[in-house]
Formats: structure tokens, C-alpha cells, sequence
């Protein structure tokens, strides 16, 4: 059934398939979008559609949003045989994608890359449905590659994605991200404060996702006694994975009275607002909040991500001078030591602020949902 030859005058409801996630960095710009989508059109139909398993399956219904779960996922490197039941699992997702889109008959399909999103969208575009994916890095994940071919639009955060899409559908928007940190009116003082820590010094933020970055953690825990005899004062999300170990690793060596150290952020509006600086992993969805807010940042890309993609993300940054950089490798050794140093020079501080604002790109979910309004109305 061809989709695309139904009379759009039958059914006034816009109804949108929004596919994708496995990361935060695929599910905050969905939400986002969604939410942008909803703020325009309050009776709009949306259903997402992740893989069974994956952090999608908790966190949209959480946003407010049904979801639908696949069997699908990824190719397993580390164990081979653990691909046999592949083949079935990716033939199953097809046929039940299938079905829930001939259930709910949607006008348009998004794809924000993740395991789920390709069967979703192959299957939509298969069907006469008009697509849009969203890619948030600089370097293009495979499954937008091989979607991007089917696709009527490709919305980007960085410019030469030719390379990878016809030029005639991309459209540069940025990525959506969280609203709450653009919306939070703390103070810089208040939000000090709410840490525990003193307003009249400085604060460099060390953040390595929910689950924790191992490098940056070893980059702390190597280095105690310069985090002690330094002016500044720490916040340091270790993330949850890591949490007991260095916990009792502090017991052992002494934590230092600068240092606060947390498993988990919940308000990161917050925790930006009270930083002069701060050190993280180079995710898209975390560059993307960096630029709109203006954060002087020391970028550690993860090498444990498909080609590498957060390296490229992070010397985008770094070419114009907006960001600096420390190799996965060479963070034990280098990181605290220069974040130390960054944080004391307010000159420093202040032109990474600025070159870093000019690269943000606002309003980004809106532009977005806008175009896959647009797609949906053809």
C-alpha cells in the first residue's frame, strides 16, 4: 500500500514515526523534536519506535511518548557467536515495523540514527512515506549513510556533510537538545551554592556521561594531590558504573575537601551554570549544549565509538578555536594539569566563550519540526 496516494483531507490528525535511539544522543534530540512537533500541532499523532532492550524503551514513555520496540540490534564484535540469531532478529523487525505502519498510517517518518531507525525508515520510504533523518555528528553514522539515499531530508549540525548526502536535501539545523538547560535562571552564585561550594572561587566541571568515562575518572583519581594544592574547586560526576570503586578508591587515598564528587548530575542546567570550565567526552548532543550556552569546554573524545566520530566532532570545534582537546591516550598524563591552567587564565576563559557561542545554531528542534511538517503536508 502506497501511503503516499492517501487523500490527507480523510484524517486532519498529523501522524508522525519518530525511530532511533541507544544513547542519550539519539533520544534527547527525538524527544526534543517531538516535544517541538506537539508545541505546534497539540493533537498531533506521534509513536516512536525503538529496539527492544535499549535505553529508548524508558526513557520516551517517560517523555510522555508511546513506544513501539524491535528486536533489532547491532553486530556483536566481541562475540560472534552471539550474531546467529541476527539474520532472524532483522527479519522480524521488518515484518513487525511493517505492520505497525500499515496500524498507524503515519504521513511522515524521522529517523535519528540508532539500531531501530533503519528498518523504520527503509520500510516507511519502501512504502511511499516521505522521510527526514537527523544526524548529529560531523562524521555520518551508517545507518543515516545508507538512509540518506531514501531520505527527502537530511537535517545536519555541521557543514561539508556532502560527503556523505545528496547536497540538494540537507538542510544544516543543528541538533535539539535538552530545554531545560537553556530555560534554567539560577544564578551563578545560587548555583555554587546548591553544589556545596564557594561562589568566590572558581569551579571546573568533570563529566563523563550517566554511565561515567573510565579515562577521565583515571585522570582524577592519578592526580589527587593537584586537585588539593589547586585554588579551584571540583565538581566531578564520576557516573554510576564507576561510583563504588572510586568511592572506596577516596577512602584509601583522602579526598580532597575541594573535590565533590558525585555518581550522577540531575540538574545539569545547574551544574553549567556554576562551571567556568568544564571537562567532558565529545558527544554531539553535549557539543550542541556547549555552543548554545557558551561553555569554555576540554573535549576528551571516547575511542570506543563507530569511526571515531567524536574526534571529528571535537576538532570541529577546535579548528575555530572554540574548544580544546586532550587524546583519550594522553589524559591521564595531560588533563588536570591543563584544565587547572585553562580555568586560572580569564582571558583564555573568555575567548573560548566567544568563538564557542558562534558556532551555536538555536532553535534547532523547531526548525526541524517545521520541515517535517512540511514533508508530511506534500
Amino acid at each position: 500500500m502506497q501511503f503516499k496516494d492517501i487523500d490527507k483531507t480523510m484524517n486532519n490528525e498529523l501522524r508522525v514515526i519518530i525511530s532511533g535511539g541507544g544513547t542519550g544522543g539519539h533520544i534527547f534530540p527525538a524527544v526534543s523534536i517531538a516535544n517541538a512537533i506537539k508545541a505546534k500541532y497539540p493533537d498531533a499523532a506521534i509513536l516512536f519506535v525503538g529496539a527492544e532492550g535499549r535505553m529508548e524503551m524508558q526513557r520516551v514513555p517517560a517523555a510522555g511518548y508511546e513506544i513501539k520496540g524491535l528486536p533489532i540490534c547491532g553486530f556483536n564484535r566481541a562475540n560472534l557467536l552471539k550474531n546467529i540469531t541476527l539474520p532472524y532478529k532483522m527479519w522480524k523487525s521488518d515484518r513487525m515495523v511493517k505492520r505497525i505502519i500499515r496500524e498507524f498510517k503515519p504521513q511522515v517518518a524521522v529517523g535519528v540514527g540508532g539500531y531501530a531507525s533503519y528498518p523504520t525508515l527503509k520500510a516507511a520510504a519502501d512504502m511511499g512515506i516521505p522521510c527526514l533523518i537527523q544526524e548529529q555528528n560531523s562524521f555520518a553514522g551508517k545507518t543515516n549513510k545508507m538512509l540518506g539515499k531514501k531520505a527527502s531530508k537530511i537535517c545536519v549540525a555541521y557543514d561539508h556533510m556532502e560527503r556523505f548526502f545528496p547536497a540538494d536535501r540537507i538542510l544544516k539545523t543543528g541538533n535539539p537538545v535538552r530545554q531545560a538547560l537553556l530555560e534554567t535562571t539560577i544564578s551563578r552564585d545560587d548555583a555554587v551554592r546548591s553544589l556545596g561550594l564557594d561562589p568566590a572561587k572558581k569551579t571546573i566541571l568533570l563529566v563523563g556521561g550517566s554511565l561515567g568515562a573510565r579515562t577521565i575518572n583515571e585522570s582524577v583519581l592519578q592526580h589527587l594531590d593537584l586537585v588539593a594544592s589547586s585554588e579551584m574547586q571540583f565538581v566531578w560526576q564520576t557516573g554510576k558504573y564507576y561510583s563504588a570503586q572510586i568511592q572506596e578508591e577516596l577512602k584509601q587515598k583522602g579526598k580532597p575537601d575541594n573535590l565533590k564528587v558525585t555518581d550522577f548530575i540531575s540538574d545539569m542546567g545547574a551544574a553549567y551554570k556554576a562551571a567556568d570550565l568544564v571537562v567532558s567526552r565529545a558527544g554531539a548532543s553535549s557539543i550542541s549544549e556547549f555552543c548554545l550556552i557558551g561553555m569554555p569546554v576540554i573535549l576528551v573524545p571516547s575511542p570506543n565509538v563507530a569511526e571515531d566520530h567524536q574526534t571529528k566532532n571535537a576538532m570541529a570545534l577546535v579548528e575555530k578555536d572554540a574548544a580544546l582537546y586532550v587524546k583519550d591516550a594522553e589524559a591521564p598524563d595531560q588533563l588536570l594539569q591543563l584544565a587547572i591552567t585553562t580555568a586560572a587564565d580569564d582571558a583564555r576563559l573568555a575567548s573560548l566563550h566567544e568563538n564557542i557561542l558562534k558556532l551555536a545554531l538555536p532553535d534547532s528542534a523547531s526548525i526541524i519540526a517545521d520541515e517535517v511538517v512540511k514533508l508530511a503536508l506534500k
